[in-house]
């Protein structure tokens, strides 16, 4: 029912909306988001964070995958050259000869930003089912603070 108005001769209606249970229902929403907002978690993947190794392994196996064609093992990684190139079908069979019987020895893999990911974990899994365990990545360090 309209409201009604006394001023002046007749009565006459008042077209107004009333803005009070607008007004309600807008604050009983903004009460829920703020109670539930801080509940909500982001999708956030919290990786992990890596710093410099206390001690380097003794001599590693470095395995250089410059593409899906390119692969190259080399037996001792502090001297520049003597880099052997092998199908990429064959890595786990020249790791595990490149460690000559020592499978402590570890292997570590060294990957173009551009090769895919795909391609080191095929690499990974070729040397596991070669039966090498200690296989580690290579990376560059940023200086920390």
């Amino acid at each position: 029912m309209p409201a009604v108005s006394h001023r002046g001769r007749g009565r006459r209606t008042i077209n107004e909306i009333n803005m009070v249970p607008f007004i309600d229902v807008m604050l009983v929403l903004l009460i829920i988001f703020m109670v539930t907002a801080p509940l909500i978690t982001p999708s956030v993947i919290n990786l992990p964070t890596v710093d410099r190794a206390n001690k380097q392994p003794d001599k590693p196996i470095e395995i250089v995958i410059k593409s899906e064609d390119e692969v190259q093992v080399k037996k001792d990684p502090s001297q520049g050259s003597g880099a052997t190139s092998v199908p990429f079908a064959q890595i786990g069979k020249a790791a595990a000869d490149a460690q000559g019987g020592d499978e402590n020895r570890p292997v570590v893999i060294s990957a173009d930003k551009a090769v895919k990911y795909e391609t080191v974990v095929k690499a990974m899994n070729q040397l596991k089912r070669s039966g090498i365990e200690r296989v580690g990545l290579s990376v560059t360090t940023t200086g920390t603070k």
